[in-house]
């Protein structure tokens, strides 16, 4: 896909990959939504991208630990965007660390499954529209290889907390998003797939959560943007990849019930029945 003059949301940008996948992008000649929390650094990267002249970026703030904001920044999008040619929702927290303290979102929900998938789920619903004008679009979704079946009758996991089992848990939910997904758009108009980038990249996030990394930003970076551009992907979707390999997810993904399931919950939770 030659990406120049195209509209890029990238969740997430103004720090680790997502901040590495917007400067390249924009690098490209792209139109460059930043997301993030944390004004100073969505400013910062601003900077940058302008003083490189080659593409445009924009800084659209949002807490996605509330809906409310997720649902501000979707309404922010459609009013200053013809089309939306590329979704990358790469926003996320990870397991948090040793702590092991559950924590629950503005709305009231287990903070890691508002965050990492039911944000990014409702800021796509809504966005669908906008995106599909943007034909051929594509849908990206960035989750891991760590990954944990949900237990519907505890999504909320209100007893016996794990902040990796929550992480995981969440996910695997976006994968299963992202199955869905392909399933119900036309190839030909919206492709989505959803990726594994690298093991414990050098990120805030994996650093907070006590881990050494072992694979750099840029690994990451480069697996993110060939789903996102690459022409040897047009018209493919519905694939789970480790890296820039396709690959397999955890088999509860391929379980239809199970996904017709975490579909109805998060249109439930989200307001979006």
């Amino acid at each position: 896909m030659n990406i120049k003059n195209k509209t890029v949301l990238v969740t997430g940008s103004t720090d680790g990959v997502g901040r590495l996948v917007a400067r390249r992008l924009a690098d490209q000649g792209s139109r460059v939504l930043i997301h993030g929390r944390d004004r100073t650094r969505g400013e910062q990267l601003l900077k940058e991208i302008r003083a490189a002249d080659r593409g445009s970026a924009a800084f659209l703030p949002a807490d996605f630990s509330s809906l409310a904001e997720v649902r501000r920044l979707a309404d922010t999008v459609r009013q200053e965007c013809d089309r939306l040619d590329v979704l990358i929702n790469n926003a996320g927290i990870g397991s948090g660390g040793s702590a092991g303290k559950r924590e629950a979102s503005q709305d009231g929900y287990e903070l890691r499954f508002a965050v990492n998938y039911l944000a990014g789920f409702l800021l796509t619903r809504i966005l669908m529209p906008t995106v599909m004008l943007g034909k051929p679009a594509r849908i990206v979704n960035v989750s891991s290889l760590g990954q944990h079946p949900i237990d519907f009758d505890e999504v909320m996991l209100t007893r016996d907390y794990s902040g990796s089992r929550a992480y995981a848990q969440s996910k695997l939910a976006q994968i299963m998003f992202t199955f869905d997904l392909a399933r119900e758009m036309d190839p030909e108009i919206v492709t989505a797939n959803c990726l594994h980038p690298a093991t414990y990249m050098a990120t805030t996030m994996v650093r907070q959560s006590g881990v050494t990394p072992i694979s750099t930003v840029e690994e990451g970076a480069d697996a993110i943007l060939n789903l996102a551009v690459a022409d040897e992907l047009d018209g493919t979707s519905g694939h789970f990849y480790n890296g820039l390999q396709r690959s397999k997810a955890n088999p509860q993904a391929y379980d239809d019930t199970a996904r017709e399931r975490l579909r109805m919950l998060s249109l439930q939770l989200t307001g979006l029945t």
